[in-house]
């Protein structure tokens, strides 16, 4: 009986897609399904805001990295400069994760994908937006404190 719910979780992860990674400076674009989240999609149901930096993209990117690290449902799977792959675990599925940094426009690309069903009930774009959370919490806890102008 635990052997068949095992193969029953297993065969929810679905096998990586090979369409991801970048195309210049693009992610790939989201299935029409409801399933999927990107910061470049043009259609308001797939469109999610890039996060945006402050300061240098390279601790921009540092501190994303530092975030998805201390996240229990996330394994980098893959990570050149300025882009990170990443699978996203919920009890049952896998989701693909993506981040471009845009140094240009001080902000980090981000496409969410479910690999398998049609809708998600909005756990992609739930679970970004914990991480912009997360990312903004980081980056305002590592910026320079600001001097007051009075010494002791």
């Amino acid at each position: 009986m635990v052997s068949i719910g095992l193969l029953g979780m297993l065969g929810c992860a679905g096998e990586r897609p090979n369409n991801l990674g970048t195309k210049g400076n693009f992610l790939a674009t989201c299935p029409g399904s409801p399933n999927c989240v990107s910061s470049q999609a043009v259609d308001e149901q797939h469109r999610i805001e890039p996060l945006a930096y402050r300061g240098a993209p390279d601790a921009a990117f540092a501190c994303l990295k530092l975030v998805l690290g201390r996240r229990g449902d996330t394994t980098v799977i893959e990570e050149k400069p300025g882009y990170l792959r990443v699978e996203l675990r919920t009890i049952l599925f896998v989701d693909d994760g993506e981040f471009l940094l845009d140094p240009a426009r001080n902000v980090i690309h981000i496409r969410s994908a479910s690999r398998l069903g049609y809708s998600d009930l909005g756990k992609n774009r739930r679970r970004m937006e914990e991480i912009r959370s997360q990312f903004r919490t980081a980056e305002e806890k590592n910026e320079p404190k600001k001097s007051t102008g009075n010494r002791s």
